[in-house]
């Protein structure tokens, strides 16, 4: 059965058609997508396409309920939408594509595909927050974790190629958005995301792990809410460590001719890696299997390199034959398909 993906972005609209042995029959990507009502786009697309069976489509975040691929109907979708404060970038660009395909496809299966579904196997020992009981209880306060479509795909796909069933793999998902995730056997067992994607590793704007003293500091000294938010999502990471922007590329190049503040960017890019991929292994005692993929994991040799030569003490080196290294390509779609063929073979 061919499957179309849907996988609209904070800004773009990706759009893929697989076939049997998930060959990419169409492919297309709308760089600027307003969303809303605009069905223009996908109808193009429609237009020379083989036809399809289902339509899969990725939603960033499925909060405490959505454990596994669910077609969509009203009900599915108000759920959907009211998890939106705990995405506010995704979840309403997630619903304009659900809507968009609703209309053009209204006879066809519309199944949501959740990127936090894949961590729902984490211990509580690892999803807990040390906060206040009242307040994990009122909110629904967890670790979440996100990227799950790609650790899914990208972890089961590593433990292949090196042949070692049953691996506990590092996956490294770098691209603007960057998470890291320990995967043993299949299952994710830890994430470096937290309650939203702005936990964890810096990344191109997101400065990633920051002391929450210090944001309660930020505030009695006068910045607002929404110059806080503005600030951590936009204004940090990459961008405000080396003030020439979050494309690691333009970084490296900067550092190369000396700019001392992306040589710092690269430095604190590269320790805080480090230092998760060592954490994600401890979550799983052990590592067999690291694996880069997403934009930046699959194209910076130079990085990937960096990281491993600070993780020998892992038996991560190019001489050691105990910890496969491998690089993936990131392929959300897949992932999606399958859940999609998968859910659709149960309910028959």
């Amino acid at each position: 059965m061919n499957v179309l993906v849907v996988n609209a972005g904070s800004s773009s609209l990706k759009l893929r058609v697989l076939g049997e042995e998930d060959a990419v029959l169409a492919d297309t990507t709308i760089e600027r997508w307003s969303g809303g009502d605009e069905t223009g786009p996908l109808e193009d697309f429609l237009r020379d396409t083989p036809s399809v069976g289902a339509v899969g489509h990725r939603v960033v975040h499925g909060g405490p309920e959505f454990t596994t691929a669910t077609t969509i109907d009203d009900e599915v979708r108000a759920r959907i939408e009211a998890l939106t404060g705990l995405a506010p970038l995704h979840q309403p660009r997630a619903l304009a594509g659900i809507d968009a395909a609703r209309r053009l496809l209204p006879g066809l299966p519309q199944i949501a595909c959740f990127d936090t579904a894949f961590h729902t196997t984490m211990p509580a020992a690892a999803t807990t927050y040390a906060v206040p009981a009242a307040w994990r209880r009122k909110w629904d306060l967890r670790r979440y974790g996100f990227h799950g479509l790609s650790h899914a795909y990208a972890s089961r796909r590593a433990a292949e190629l090196a042949g070692k069933h049953g691996a506990r793999v590092v996956s490294c998902h770098l691209g603007s958005g960057a998470s890291l995730a320990a995967v043993a056997d299949g299952r994710s067992v830890d994430t470096t995301m937290g309650f939203t994607p702005l936990a964890g590793l810096v990344m191109a704007t997101r400065s990633g792990d920051v002391d929450p003293g210090l944001l309660v500091w930020l505030q009695r000294a006068g910045l607002t809410l929404d110059e806080l938010e503005d600030g951590l999502e936009h204004r940090s990471g990459l961008a405000g460590l080396s003030e020439v922007g979050g494309d690691l590329r333009d970084v490296r190049k900067a550092a190369e001719d000396g700019d001392e503040h992306a040589i710092l960017a690269l430095q604190v890019y590269v320790h805080r890696l480090r230092q998760g991929i060592a954490a994600m292994a401890a979550s799983m005692g052990g590592i067999d299997v690291l694996v880069f993929t997403g934009g930046v994991g699959e194209h910076d040799a130079a990085l990937r390199a960096d990281t491993i030569a600070g993780l020998a003490f892992l038996g991560i080196g190019p001489s050691s034959p105990d910890v496969a290294v491998l690089v993936v390509e990131a392929r959300e779609d897949v992932e999606i398909a399958g859940q999609c063929r998968a859910l659709l073979n149960e309910t028959g």
